[in-house]
Formats: structure tokens, C-alpha cells, sequence
């Protein structure tokens, strides 16, 4: 059932009683006239008098009802939407990811840093021997026009463990051939071909797409026609090689390691005759700490946990005496931005249920939700919650240790010297009060979560709220259907009357012209003289 105020419905019922009696005063002036013969009854207005004021109390009722219901449920509209807003604000202390933020910065050029969680604030010295590169082979120069093929063949390319096979013929082995069929090569493992119009021909370029010394290109050919210069493209990759297990303490020991390894291929060695390397296939080397890395890509995120590592050529440090220092810090800036950002929304909700819950002795500016059990709850759970900060055994760590502190009318304030001066010297507290586990935003995330569900205590209520609309409208619908009855039974019943009086009236005009009255003799008595 609906909440009503008891003076919203007397006065509803007061203003509908007056205008209904001054109605029925009216129509009450009707009746005496009609029955004076001064007019005929005002049947519209006798029966609209009288059917109001059979219904007016239940219809001001029920219309105080409905409005109390669609005020309260556009309340909890009003609640709900300053709950999701500080739930949305939280997010970032109540899953541990800016208590867990951290900056990166280095000392040098070529290798740009970011930490995330997982990361250990310090210092590392990096010392970038080379960065990851990706093969390019270039072939040596044909006739623009020459067929490399002159019947069926084909070639074969592989890099990284995937292959495709491209079929070649007369008709499209020229050079620009080639490189049109290897780059629309439905499965092209990766492999980027291109043809470069020097002044001794046309040169085939291939790009490996990934760097790596696992993803040096290899070219197998097949053609039955032992002459075609086709086959003088065939070339086995030369990886890189790897030095993984290669513990050196700078990047000097590492070039010294590097150049004692097979198959390491340089820039200008030709795996061919017929073919000429531009860029190796290789790794990234570099040591953090004295401790060797490699890597398959310039994006390094499996070195230091946490860290993203970015190297450029730029990094490279070809003396191996100059390492870069990468340090890793606290992201204070982000934290003190989102505590400040929660500090402002908790005030917005505490305010916004202020205003719900407002008191006046004038009822129509009482706050909707005023002694409402659903929000009294909400608002004495958030406050606890707040109030009591965070438990772990017989410790209690407060908001108040980073400068937050509970105001007498449920708000917060925020002494920002406190806070930095935490945030700066004492990030244990401030990982103990926003610990993704049982911290202060963890908490209160999961009981907005439960305010907010689909079985929670503001849609229970809302629906609640609903059904009593439907209810009402029922009651409204047979309502209005009583109305209408017995609008047809007055209207029938006083226009009979009407009737009746007029006839009367007639009947009364007749005699008196007849017999005479106060003011006439009438016409018998003059035919009697």
C-alpha cells in the first residue's frame, strides 16, 4: 500500500468538499427556481454537483495515492542514480588498481616505460646491446618484364612455422608478379612483398612482419625447368641466434657474446647469390641489472614484472659503459585524484539523500523518501562503513590517518597536506583502507552492488510502489464506472422532474388564467360580470 501524508489527503478532500458544496449550492438555486417558475432546472450542472459529491473523497484519495507513489518512485530514480555514481567513481579504489598505480620514467632516450599492478617500486640500470629487428631480403635486379618462371611452378615461403604456396606460370612471374601473388595470398604467413626499380633491374623486396630471430623468411621452389631463373630465388632462413640461458653483466659483454654465435646474420650478408639480407631477423638484447634479456619484439612486458618495456634504436648503447636508469614509483597524482573524486561524489550522495529525507512543517516541501526504512538503511550502512574504516584483527585503520574525517552531518572533508603527506610516506595505510579484499571502497562497492541488483531493497520498493499504481488505477477505472452509472440514473431521474415541474408550471399558469389569482380575477369571473 502506498505512503500518503495524512494533511496531503484532508486537504485534497477539503478543496474538493468546498467546490463540491459550492456546486451543489448552485444547483440546489435551480431546483427553487424551477419550482417557482422562474426557469427550467439546470439538470448538467444539479447532476454533476450531486455525482461529485458522492465520489469526491475516494477520487482525491486515490489521486493523493498515485501522486505519492510516482513522487517516491522518481525518488529512488533520484537515489539510485547517486549510488551508481559514486559505485562508478570507486571502481578504480575497489579493485586495487590505483592503489597499485606506479610511474615509470628513464634517464635516457630510445626506451619509454609503463608500470602496472604487479610492479616493484626502484631503480634498474638497462643497458640496450640491440634492438629487435625484422628481415628484409632483397633479390638482386631482373628485367622489369622477364617471366622468372616459363611453365608451372611454384614457390613456397615460410616464417615462424606458417607457410603458404603461391602457383607461378609464364604469365605472372615477372617480379611485380610475384610480389602481387605473395602479398594476395590468402594465408600469407606474414610476409610483406614490394619491387624496387633500380638502375640494374627490378628487385624483389620481401618484409618479415614480425621481428625476431624465430621469423627469418625462407623461399622453396619448385620448377621441373632446371634454367628458369625462378629457382635462383630458393633461400633457407637464417635465424638469428637466440641468447637465451647467456647471463652478461653490460651490454658490451653481450656484443662480445653475440659475435662468438653461429649463424648470426648481419646487415649485407647474402644468404645467396641472388639475394642480399638489408636487415637481419633478431632479437633484442640488453642486460637489466647485469642480468642478460632477449627479446622477440621491442615490446618487452615479461622482464620486470609489471613493466612494459618500448626500445628503439635510439636506446642502443654501442660503447656498453652507458646504461639507462628506469625507475619505478608510486603514482601518487592518480591516487590523490581518484580519493578526491570519491570524497566529492560520497558528499553528492550524502547531500542528494539529505534532500530526500528533508523535514518542513509544511508538508509539500517534505523531502519524498522523509522516514522512508528502505533509504534510512542505506544511508546508516554507507555511514558505517565510512565511520569504521577497515578491521584486521584487533587493528582498525580510519580514513582519518590519510585526512578524511566524518562531519556531524554525514559528509566528509578531506585535508589534502594529510593526504599527500600519506600517499608520499605511508602507502601501507593507504593500501590497508583500499584494498581490493575488505577496504573501505571494496566495501562499499559491493553493498551498492546489492542496493542497486535486480532483487535489491530499491527495486523491491520501486516494484512495490508499481503494483499499488496498478491497484490504484483499478480502483480509479471502477470509479470512473460508477461515475458514469449514476451520471445516467440522475440525469433520467431530474430531467423527469424537470418535466414535471414544467407541466406543473403550465398547469399552474392555465388555472390561474382561468380561475385567477392573488393579482387576477381571471377569465371566468369576467365572463361571469
Amino acid at each position: 500500500m502506498s505512503t500518503v501524508s495524512g494533511n496531503s489527503v484532508a486537504n485534497t478532500v477539503a478543496a474538493n468538499t468546498a467546490a463540491t458544496n459550492q456546486a451543489l449550492q448552485q444547483a440546489a438555486q435551480s431546483i427553487i427556481s424551477g419550482s417557482t417558475g422562474n426557469s427550467s432546472m439546470d439538470v448538467n450542472s444539479l447532476v454533476t454537483a450531486l455525482v461529485n459529491s458522492k465520489i469526491a473523497g475516494q477520487a482525491a484519495t486515490l489521486a493523493a495515492a498515485q501522486t505519492s507513489d510516482n513522487t517516491q518512485i522518481s525518488a529512488y530514480g533520484t537515489l539510485s542514480a547517486a549510488l551508481s555514481a559514486l559505485q562508478a567513481g570507486l571502481t578504480s579504489l575497489s579493485n586495487g588498481t590505483t592503489v597499485n598505480a606506479f610511474t615509470a620514467t628513464t634517464s635516457g632516450n630510445g626506451i619509454t616505460a609503463t608500470a602496472a599492478s604487479g610492479a616493484v617500486a626502484g631503480t634498474y640500470a638497462i643497458d640496450v646491446a640491440q634492438v629487435a629487428t625484422a628481415q628484409v631480403l632483397t633479390s638482386k635486379g631482373y628485367s622489369a618484364t622477364q617471366a622468372l618462371a616459363s611453365g608451372p611452378a611454384t614457390m613456397t615461403l615460410s616464417i615462424g612455422g606458417a607457410n603458404t604456396t603461391i602457383s607461378l606460370n609464364s604469365s605472372n612471374s615477372t617480379v611485380s608478379g610475384i610480389a602481387a601473388a605473395i602479398n594476395s595470398a590468402s594465408n600469407n604467413p606474414g610476409v610483406t612483398a614490394t619491387v624496387v626499380n633500380g638502375a640494374d633491374g627490378a628487385h624483389l623486396v620481401l618484409h618479415a612482419n614480425s621481428t625476431g630471430s624465430q621469423n627469418a623468411i625462407s623461399i622453396q621452389i619448385s620448377d621441373t625447368a632446371t634454367g628458369d631463373a625462378l629457382n635462383g630465388l630458393a633461400v633457407t632462413g637464417n635465424n638469428g641466434a637466440s641468447l637465451t640461458g647467456v647471463a652478461s653483466a653490460s651490454a658490451t659483454q653481450l656484443k662480445a657474446n653475440q659475435s662468438t654465435l653461429t649463424n648470426v646474420q648481419s646487415s649485407g650478408t647474402p644468404p645467396t647469390a641472388n639475394w642480399i639480407q638489408t636487415t637481419a631477423a633478431q632479437d633484442a638484447y640488453f642486460s637489466i641489472d647485469g642480468t642478460g634479456v632477449t627479446s622477440s619484439t621491442n615490446s618487452v612486458t615479461s622482464a620486470l614484472a609489471g613493466v612494459t618495456l618500448s626500445l628503439s634504436a635510439a636506446s642502443v648503447d654501442s660503447t656498453g659503459n652507458s646504461p639507462q636508469t628506469l625507475t619505478i614509483s608510486q603514482n601518487t597524482s592518480s591516487q590523490s585524484s581518484a580519493i578526491n573524486q570519491f570524497v566529492s561524489l560520497y558528499n553528492t550522495l550524502v547531500t542528494t539523500m539529505g534532500t530526500l529525507t528533508a523535514y518542513s512543517a509544511t508538508a509539500t516541501s517534505q523531502g519524498p523518501l522523509l522516514g522512508d526504512s528502505t533509504l534510512n538503511m542505506i544511508q546508516n550502512q554507507v555511514a558505517t562503513i565510512v565511520a569504521n574504516g577497515v578491521k584486521n584483527g584487533n587493528t582498525t585503520t580510519s580514513l582519518a590517518a590519510i585526512g578524511i574525517t566524518l562531519n556531524a552531518d554525514g559528509s566528509l572533508s578531506l585535508d589534502n597536506s594529510t593526504l599527500n603527506t600519506a600517499l608520499q610516506n605511508n602507502q601501507s595505510t593507504v593500501a590497508t583502507l583500499f584494498s581490493s579484499t575488505n577496504g573501505v571502497a571494496a566495501q562499499l562497492n559491493n553493498n551498492i552492488t546489492g542496493y542497486l541488483s535486480t532483487t535489491g531493497v530499491i527495486q523491491t520498493r520501486t516494484n512495490a510502489l508499481n503494483a499499488d499504481l496498478t491497484n490504484l488505477s483499478t480502483q480509479q477505472s471502477s470509479l470512473t464506472d460508477y461515475q458514469t452509472q449514476l451520471t445516467s440514473t440522475y440525469t433520467a431521474q431530474f430531467t423527469a422532474l424537470n418535466t414535471l415541474m414544467a407541466t406543473m408550471n403550465n398547469n399552474q399558469q392555465y388555472l390561474t388564467q382561468l380561475f385567477g389569482g392573488t393579482n387576477s380575477a381571471g377569465a371566468l369571473a369576467t365572463n361571469k360580470n
